[in-house]
């Protein structure tokens, strides 16, 4: 299967990883930077001497015609690019967001649908064995009646991070703490949770980074549509490193957490029915990556290429993105407003909130 990467930046290395580790040909990468290409590669041992380099990625799926690409760029272009590949037939993993506001998101899962190719949104904490293992306990009602579930990214991300690309904090191609950082936990919480949402209440804030546009605190308070209720915290003030990413969910039956930087260690597990050995399931669904990107690339990649092959939608879907990307605009939404936010939303951007701090 011919693949090929446009944007080789700070994520970029994973989506390198897992194209080799799921046997992908690496045709071509794309960045408007040459050296960020060469730099990207270097890290490998994979022969790259076939890959070509282009620094316009639409040249590249003209004269390339992959089967599959991922989109590691700068937020705002997320959706623009993604049109044009599934326009020429192109299957897609775009990473997070799927895009800055919800018309460009609909489109994106129209035109899947339309030029029936798979696309994927790159939410891949769903593939930590900790997620999994709840999800799937999840599905068997394990849980009872639920009760309420939280989510909290608690980061550090200073000047120097947002030194290392002008467009990090800015509305138009970034958002803040919850777009960027926060979305994975946004999208698990969905997910968990029965995915419709009834209406948000939310703050958000700008308290330690005045060299950036938009958030780097928010708080939500969630009403599922299923009754349950989810609380969403998301920083990047925590002094002086990252310190955690937690999920929990509290039913009649059941109450888990999972926890460590990135949602990957399962802290957590009492259930009613005691079907297992708590401190087995601990040890069992728990991994200790190096950093906060976890383990889910790969297994990530392996689905959607399963999908393409067998003509099924991928676990994560175009659908999934918007979903997350609509949970986060009702966070901003709520917090320029003072208002509960019902769900569904109508066209809202995150370019709708440029200015409220002060900028």
């Amino acid at each position: 299967m011919k693949y090929a990467l446009i944007g080789c930046g700070r994520i970029s290395p994973n989506h390198i990883a897992a194209a080799i580790q799921n046997e992908l040909e690496i045709i071509a990468v794309c960045d408007i930077v040459k050296e960020n290409m060469e730099n990207l590669l270097s890290r490998f041992t994979y022969d790259f001497h076939q890959t070509n380099r282009y620094t316009d990625y639409k040249e590249m799926i003209l004269k390339e015609q992959p089967d599959l690409v991922a989109i590691a760029t700068e937020s705002g272009l997320h959706a623009e690019i993604a049109l044009f590949c599934i326009a020429h037939k192109v299957n897609v993993i775009i990473e997070k967001p799927i895009a800055m506001n919800m018309k460009d998101a609909r489109m994106i899962c129209e035109a899947a649908e339309k030029y029936d190719v798979v696309v994927c949104a790159n939410h891949q904490n769903r593939f930590n064995k900790s997620i999994q293992k709840i999800h799937e306990a999840m599905e068997e009602k394990r849980f009872g009646k639920l009760f309420h579930a939280a989510a909290h990214v608690r980061w550090n991300r200073n000047k120097g991070y947002y030194d290392q690309a002008k467009w990090r904090g800015t509305w138009v191609n970034d958002g803040g703490c919850l777009m960027n950082q926060c979305i994975h936990n946004a999208d698990l919480l969905r997910w968990m949770m029965g995915d419709e949402v009834e209406e948000v209440m939310a703050y958000t804030d700008n308290l330690n980074h005045d060299y950036i546009q938009a958030e780097d605190l928010g708080l939500a308070v969630i009403k599922f549509k299923n009754g349950a209720y989810g609380l969403f915290e998301g920083t990047v003030n925590v002094y002086p490193k990252n310190l955690e990413e937690t999920l929990y969910i509290f039913g009649s039956k059941g109450t888990v957490k999972a926890g460590g930087k990135s949602v990957n260690i399962i802290e957590e597990w009492e259930f009613a029915d005691e079907k297992e050995d708590a401190e087995a399931v601990k040890q069992a669904h728990s991994e200790n990556p190096e950093n906060v990107y976890g383990f889910g690339h790969d297994p990530l990649y392996a689905d959607v290429i399963g999908a393409i092959k067998e003509h099924r939608k991928p676990l994560v879907d175009a659908e999934a993105g918007m979903r997350a990307l609509e949970l986060i605009l009702a966070i901003y939404e709520s917090a320029a407003t003072g208002k509960a936010v019902k769900l569904p939303l109508g066209d809202i951007a995150s370019t709708d909130y440029e200015g409220r701090f002060g900028e």
